[in-house]
């Protein structure tokens, strides 16, 4: 018991307690949100991870019928039996989200990407931890349209016991040693996310959004302007 408990705290991920949760990544949201190219190149890479290791992933869109549907980067990906959920709750934990996940009585740990990160992703992440599951959200695969309002959103869900993590390193937690099986596949993933940082490509944008601070996205090396919520002060 006090193992278990000790590893839920750590935010170990294992491959057979975790799902995907994709919020919100739609077409109408995309001129506005900040760094939108590199959060949907995230999600994609997340998409086909959780594919090579058979992680059940869901998506929601928030209205659809005014805000567009998930963009065709993500669509052109997802497994033909991963459910898209319309909502317009801001938190994904819909009734419709709640029994996808009752069918799932393994998972326990739920690694979150999409937008915006101060409304549906902070509400979807205090949503999930009072009922019980463990949070880890993807820094490089969320954003909000103001970079103060995604700042202070991670801030606030980490108060409250959610960990923060990049796609790199949640996809090597998974496989958890260089021998595990379809280690070569997720390995191809990341590198193909390397190729594209070095080159500035994904938009013209992955390059500058991974040099910049966690939280507020000031470029490092210039503390006098992050945000005063920001741990990197």
């Amino acid at each position: 018991m006090a193992a278990a408990v000790a590893a839920r705290s750590l935010g170990k991920l294992k491959q057979q307690n975790v799902a995907l949760f994709v919020c919100d990544l739609q077409e109408r949201f995309r001129p506005v949100i900040t760094g939108f190219p590199s959060v949907v190149d995230t999600a994609r890479r997340m998409i086909r991870g959780a594919s090579v290791l058979g992680l059940p992933v869901i998506t929601t869109e928030q209205y659809p019928k005014a805000l567009g549907s998930t963009v065709q980067e993500l669509k052109d990906v997802l497994p033909a039996d991963s459910p898209i959920v319309a909502k317009t709750l801001f938190s994904m934990l819909t009734p419709e989200v709640r029994e996808l996940l009752k069918q799932k009585p393994a998972v326990s740990q739920v690694l979150l990407c999409g937008i915006e990160a101060h409304v549906c992703v902070l509400q979807t992440t205090l949503d999930l931890i009072e009922s019980g599951f463990e949070v880890h959200i993807l820094v490089d695969g969320t954003s909000s349209q103001r970079l103060h309002d995604r700042a202070i959103g991670l801030h606030r869900a980490t108060q409250s016991g959610a960990f923060l993590v990049s796609s790199e390193m949640a996809l090597f937690q998974l496989m958890e040693n260089a021998k595990a099986d379809r280690f070569k596949e997720i390995s191809k993933l990341v590198q193909v996310r390397a190729a594209a940082a070095g080159s500035g490509s994904a938009g013209g944008s992955s390059r500058a959004w991974q040099l910049h601070c966690t939280y507020c996205l000031v470029p490092h090396g210039q503390p006098s302007r992050h945000n005063s919520c920001c741990s990197t002060r």
